[in-house]
């Protein structure tokens, strides 16, 4: 009989079993797995060769249904994807278990069980405090423009009504000399570039009476028009950060994980970054001002920045309100395994308890 062929006449039974509430097996039918465990906090932690996360607790139980034994083998992501696909190599591995996304580019060289979690690209920057604020807020490309454009029609304004009304106006003119009046005609026309129009009755000149009631729907826009800008450029400034979005990202310090879809992400929108094994020396380096953002999967990003402001870090860092390319997350197996529909049978059956939610909610705060 054929390796095939043994594989499949067991696997029937076993698949049976699985469908019943816990594990029927008295003894495992499997050979002893090597399961790969690549550290990517909340879903997989070490801790002096001890193993929990939201994806280890989900192996476990899934491992209990197939009855099967294993050991824990800790990588980077890489050497664990690496290890997976060559199934020749001695250190192989059977099952990888991280915060692996299922994408088209890795299939060609394993394959995934079902999905167990979604996410998203998030972006994590350094928080600039109140001064930063400000200095972003008037340094904005958007203020400046807004500034500008007022700026200009103040004084444009301001000069045609000036060469109207300055010999008859004292009211609206009431220096006699020239720098004053220049800075007085600047006024009235800041004042119909950010108020809207003054009373046409304060016009003494008819010409200027039908200029100033011409200009009052045009002004009306006007101030509509700057407060939208000034408003849009405040609400980005509030963020805090230097980065507003990805397209600033080309501009500024980014780092992503090594191997990682977020750097994979990064590549095809032309951002140079650095790399990092480790997601928390990201997070360091950001604290640090040695980066100037960090992109990961948004629950990566939030669950370390949370943690390390627990202990008293991180106190300047945030995230983003922004999604980026959804992801999923699964269990890594090499192509064409026998143990993917074990597995993933397993993983439906324990994804639908209540214990699973518990775990989701204590891990993820959802």
């Amino acid at each position: 009989m054929s390796t095939r062929r043994r594989a499949i006449w067991w696997r029937g039974p076993l698949l049976g079993l699985l469908l019943l509430p816990g594990s029927l097996l008295g003894q495992s039918q499997l050979p002893p797995l090597v399961v790969g465990v690549a550290p990517c906090p909340p879903f997989v932690m070490s801790s002096e060769g001890k193993f929990s996360g939201l994806a280890i607790y989900l192996w476990e139980q899934v491992a209990t249904l197939m009855g099967a034994d294993y050991e824990f083998r800790e990588s980077n992501l890489r050497e664990m994807l690496e290890s997976i696909a060559d199934t020749k190599n001695s250190r192989h591995v059977d099952v990888g278990v991280s915060c692996l996304s299922i994408t088209a580019e890795r299939e060609k060289s394993i394959d995934f069980s079902h999905s167990f979690y979604e996410t998203y690209t998030g972006i994590a920057v350094r928080d600039r405090g109140f001064g930063g604020i400000l200095i972003g807020f008037f340094s904005s490309p958007l203020v400046l423009k807004g500034l500008a454009i007022v700026v200009g029609i103040a004084g444009l304004l301001g000069f045609l009504f000036y060469l109207l009304e300055n010999r008859e106006n004292p009211k609206l003119y009431t220096t006699k000399f020239g720098r004053g009046r220049a800075i007085e005609a600047f006024i009235v026309g800041l004042l119909f570039a950010t108020r809207g129009p003054i009373n046409y009755y304060e016009f003494r000149n008819l010409t200027s009476r039908a200029m100033a009631a011409l200009l009052s729907v045009g002004s009306t826009f006007l101030v509509a028009g700057i407060t939208a800008v000034l408003a849009s450029a405040f609400t980005l400034a509030s963020l805090r950060s230097q980065v507003t979005g990805l397209q600033d990202l080309k501009n500024v310090r980014v780092g992503a994980l090594e191997g990682s879809t977020s750097s994979l992400f990064l590549r095809k929108n032309g951002i140079i970054h650095q790399t990092m094994p480790d997601l928390q020396m990201l997070i360091d380096a950001l604290d640090r001002d040695a980066l100037d953002a960090v992109v990961s999967d948004e629950a990566f990003l939030r669950y370390e920045i949370f943690k390390g402001k627990e202990s008293g870090k991180y106190e300047a860092l945030a995230v983003l309100p922004y999604e980026f390319e959804s992801q999923n997350y699964g269990f890594a197996l090499d192509k064409n395994s026998e143990l993917e529909e074990m597995v993933n049978r397993a993983l439906l059956t324990v994804r639908d308890t209540p214990e699973w939610k518990s775990k989701v909610a204590e891990y993820l705060g959802k």
